[in-house]
């Protein structure tokens, strides 16, 4: 069992089996987190399971002008995020830009990107026809930058990266696998007690 505070993070790879489930304490005022699901490469989806607590004071910061960045999962200018060995090899990212500011951000060509706004405002077109605010998210074509612009109260977006795998999602409640009858098997042997494999 972990419990999670502010600023930090619970990393989990479901593999073969882990059975889990989050629960908020009472809370008096406004809680927020973000639960991030990432799919696993057909050869991979059966992998060991693992867990891990990540404390806020271990996830590194990078920056430059008019912009800072934690580092959560993956490598940006030198700095590595804690939470390692990941097979599809991630980014998730949470940046902060200062208000007005107006930055770029190297990112990997290859790569789906999605920066989803939880803080301030700002525009990730050149045009700045219209802001991305708290709730919404950006959906980046292909390229190798990201540029955005904060608005004057300044912007804050979780920045998440992958390369698309290419294979075939079946998804029904929390298991994730490539075909109906993959997604049949896997849940006949979690009602008979045989899915998680040590």
């Amino acid at each position: 069992m972990g419990v999670i505070k502010g600023g930090q993070v619970q990393w989990m790879t479901a593999g073969s089996g882990i059975i889990h489930q989050e629960m908020p304490k009472a809370y008096d005022g406004t809680m927020r987190g973000f639960q991030l699901w990432a799919n696993l490469p057909r050869k991979h989806k059966m992998t060991r399971p693992r867990y891990r607590d990540i404390r806020a004071g271990d996830i590194p910061e990078a920056g430059g002008p008019g912009w800072s960045m934690k580092i959560i999962c993956g490598e940006y200018g030198g700095t590595a995020g804690p939470a390692e060995d990941i097979i599809i090899k991630p980014w998730f990212f949470d940046v902060k830009v200062a208000p007005g500011a107006e930055i770029e951000l190297a990112t990997r060509p290859e790569d789906n990107v999605i920066c989803c706004v939880f803080e301030g405002k700002g525009w990730f077109d050149k045009a700045k026809a219209r802001p991305v605010e708290p709730g919404q998210a950006a959906l980046l074509g292909e390229g190798e930058a990201l540029r955005c612009a904060a608005a004057p109260e300044g912007l804050r977006f979780m920045l998440m990266a992958g390369k698309p795998l290419g294979e075939p999602v079946a998804w029904r409640g929390p298991i994730v696998m490539n075909t109906e009858t993959e997604l049949k098997i896997a849940f006949d042997e979690y009602r008979k007690g045989t899915f998680i494999k040590k």
